[in-house]
């Protein structure tokens, strides 16, 4: 279980030493390497103003916004949200200055953009530095897969079975893409618009592509861009967080409402205008980017590092086989669908709980009172509601004309090892799928095998 934890979480000042298949054209420090060395903004990699924070030991001051502050004052008590930390308070990183606490630039743009909502304050004081060890939820599909096995006699007989039909359909739908995609990382150069046309028509049958596809983007984005308001955040340690967000909200209606990522499936031309419209001179060379990227990331991410991902095929192999060959990938998709399913209010909480437990007993052993996302240190951070050695205060504050926020009174509630409630938002998949003959293959898969021992898992 803690090897499962400690694989989903980078730390990016070390030397990258997480194991991944053979048979990669690049390895994870190749990219390191490049990302860090040979991007405008690579070195905020190492060396942003947050994992400087985080490693110095002393207080971390972090913003907070909620809708929900007369509740908080009433009970007492804070809860925490799942989601890219799993289980922590999600927040953004304040710097404190004479003029008041500054927010990070994703800060500004949740004060910008959410005005209805009243935000918060916190220092958090740890008892020693904080390890840069952060959570990256595309690695975390392994562990979805072990906890559904664990807890899979909470679904009904006929819930289980949609399950595996809709995990069959989805696989079949996009096996071919899902080689391709493999066939990249192990070095074949695919055309770049070629491959990002499957890719979109691939993202329905299989949510979770739609995950990676965007955070390929918005790593490209941020690492690359060269703006007089990307340079400004550079001076200040940050990663533009402005750039993926306005990707995002023009690449699918009405996404400002319902940050929805399996919604997110622009092809070749589509794409290369939206980068257009963010900042021209990143379109040359971020078609290629995004097929070398996303190969390599897809491979590292859906397949279990004993496997040699040159012999991997998706095609025709049954979901048994799947199930240790591609845990990564089995598990994003059991966890997105198990979300649309018309009881999962009221199984969230157990499953959800579950990871949050393994998660905050890992941070724990780990010294990590603040976790933040790990895919890149740019800014989303949160609070552990049960870590036993720090100090945390919390205020409501306000924002002067300058965009500088002040304490206005403290709050005096404490952390609960609670899930905030959560609802499942509606299932926006386009056009059903259609299978033709590019897309077909074996219709005979067997079924997901997935009887076991609610204590056997899958270790990634």
């Amino acid at each position: 279980m803690r090897d499962d934890w400690e694989h989903a979480h980078t730390d990016y000042t070390r030397p990258a030493q997480r194991p991944a298949p053979t048979s990669l054209a690049e390895s994870e420090g190749d990219w390191r390497r490049y990302l860090e060395g040979a991007t405008p903004n690579g070195w905020l990699i190492r060396g942003s103003a947050m994992t400087e924070a985080l490693a110095s030991g002393r207080p971390m001051y972090l913003l907070h916004t909620t809708k929900n502050i007369s509740a908080i004052r009433t009970t007492g008590e804070l809860h925490v949200s799942t989601g890219c930390l799993v289980g922590a308070l999600y927040c953004s990183p304040l710097v404190r200055q004479r003029e008041g606490w500054r927010p990070h630039n994703l800060g500004a743009y949740l004060m910008q953009t959410k005005p209805d909502t009243t935000p918060m304050i916190f220092e958090v004081t740890p008892d020693a530095p904080i390890p840069t060890k952060g959570v990256d939820y595309l690695h975390l599909g392994a562990i979805h897969l072990r906890t559904y096995l664990r807890y899979q006699s909470f679904l009904t007989p006929a819930e289980n079975d949609h399950l595996e039909r809709a995990l069959t359909a989805g696989l079949r739908t996009a096996a071919v893409f899902l080689d391709t995609a493999l066939r990249n990382a192990a070095g074949h150069g695919d055309a770049a618009p070629g491959f990002i046309d499957q890719l979109a028509a691939a993202v329905p049958a299989v949510p979770f592509l739609g995950y990676l596809y965007f955070e390929v983007l918005s790593e490209y984005l941020m690492l690359h861009s060269t703006t007089p308001e990307t340079k400004a955040h550079a001076q200040a340690g940050e990663l533009n967080n402005w750039l993926y967000k306005r990707l995002a909200f023009a690449a699918v209606e009405g996404m400002h409402h319902l940050f929805d990522l399996a919604r997110f499936h622009p092809r070749h031309q589509q794409l290369l205008q939206l980068i257009n419209d963010v900042e021209p001179s990143l379109v040359p060379g971020a078609a290629d980017y995004v097929r070398r990227r996303f190969s390599h990331l897809f491979a590292r991410t859906v397949l279990h590092p004993s496997q040699d991902a040159a012999s991997v095929t998706f095609q025709g192999t049954d979901l048994g086989t799947l199930r240790h060959v591609a845990p990564g990938l089995i598990g994003q998709m059991i966890f997105r669908e198990l979300r649309y399913m018309p009881r999962y209010q009221q199984l969230y909480h157990c499953f959800e709980k579950a990871k949050a437990l393994e998660a905050w007993d890992y941070w724990n052993h780990e010294g990590i009172p603040t976790p933040f996302n790990g895919i890149l240190p740019k800014g989303e951070i949160g609070i552990h509601p049960i870590y036993p050695r720090s100090a945390i205060r919390a205020w409501t504050a306000t924002q002067d004309g300058r965009g500088f926020l002040h304490p206005a009174q403290e709050v005096a509630a404490v952390f609960t090892p609670h899930l905030a409630s959560w609802w499942a938002p509606p299932r926006h998949r386009g056009p059903k799928p259609t299978v033709d003959a590019r897309i077909a293959v074996d219709r005979a898969l067997s079924p997901l095998t997935f009887h076991r021992s609610p204590t056997e898992g899958i270790s990634a």
